[in-house]
């Protein structure tokens, strides 16, 4: 006897129709731009927000290399009866599905009714195939960092204006790479140190992140200006701002000033995040481990978190509450 017929579902990600690039982990079939469906399970399919999709195939993986005699192709979506003139799902001559910029609301489960002939002798058969489209986008990812300066008295002034401009200084150091720095949480403290007594200490916390997160297009198109890649510039910027204060302060022969950066205090940590509505499951998504899916029904992310949510009273795609 042979091997039993896995019953894992097909699983595919697309990225501007093309494949995209995915972790190491995740093995794709070649020929993934087109989809095509299986009798048995409901084909998984992902989309990149406001993005094309691939064509998904009214088709098995046998019928696909079969003739058809007569085929007829209809094609319902969470919202009914899709119609060719659909401007933004669209039914090809060949009955492939085609989304043109996919948005949230247009995940969901997605059938198509196949009847043709065999034969030109052969009666009618008819074949209904089941898939489930889902949006997806890239994370929020961002660096955060934190340092620490001596400070003057916790209730100056002095402290105040010193935060303005060193968050000034730091959003200008990254603004040519299209990354913002924002001021997350500021605090003034005083420390008793071992040999030096009580001093005021700023403890800073800051983000720099991506502007092209959420908002439009791509400064520009090339593989050197993806976000992590001009996140990782910008951090070795920050990290070379800081070496830099040590190495003034260290060449200085007056007396330090009343604020300055503690030497060793800077720390920077890679942080993932996931937009409302949508989150990251390896098990749910074995093949796209990294990316942020839209929630399904029965689940919710309110906040900025990695993943979804359990929440049974939850019927919609990305749902953004518990309701």
């Amino acid at each position: 006897m042979g091997k039993p017929v896995s019953q894992v579902p097909p699983i595919y990600l697309i990225r501007f129709g093309y494949l995209d690039r995915l972790p190491r982990s995740a093995q794709l079939p070649q020929d993934s731009v087109k989809i095509v469906g299986s009798p048995n399970i409901p084909v998984k399919v992902y989309v990149m927000l406001h993005q094309k999709s691939p064509h998904v195939l009214c088709v098995t993986q046998r019928l696909r290399n079969s003739e058809l005699v007569d085929p007829s192709f209809q094609w319902h979506g969470p919202k009914g009866k899709i119609i060719s003139e659909n401007s933004t799902a669209q039914i090809t001559s060949t009955g492939s599905l085609v989304f043109q910029n996919f948005e949230e609301s247009m995940s969901g489960v997605y059938t198509c009714f196949l009847e043709y002939k065999p034969t030109v002798e052969e009666v009618i058969k008819n074949l209904q195939l089941k898939y489930v489209v889902y949006a997806y986008r890239e994370p929020h990812y961002y660096y955060q960092f934190t340092a620490r300066y001596h400070a003057a008295p916790c209730n100056s002034i002095y402290n105040i204006s010193f935060e303005k401009k060193l968050l000034q200084i730091l959003s200008k150091l990254v603004l040519d790479l299209s990354c913002e720095v924002s001021l997350l949480k500021s605090e003034c403290h005083r420390v008793k140190m071992q040999r030096a007594g009580l001093q005021n200490e700023l403890f800073f916390t800051f983000s720099v992140s991506s502007l092209d997160t959420e908002k439009g297009p791509k400064p520009c198109a090339d593989h050197s200006c993806e976000s992590s890649k001009r996140l990782s510039k910008a951090k070795n910027l920050i990290e070379r701002f800081f070496n830099q204060q040590v190495e003034v302060l260290g060449r200085r022969a007056e007396p330090l000033p009343e604020i300055y950066y503690i030497e060793g205090t800077l720390q920077m940590v890679w942080i993932n995040r996931c937009f409302p509505g949508y989150g990251m499951n390896i098990l749910k998504h074995p093949r796209c481990p990294e990316c942020c899916v839209i929630c399904s029904p029965g689940s919710y992310n309110s906040r900025d978190g990695i993943h979804c949510l359990q929440c049974n009273s939850s019927l919609v795609f990305g749902a953004k509450a518990c309701l």
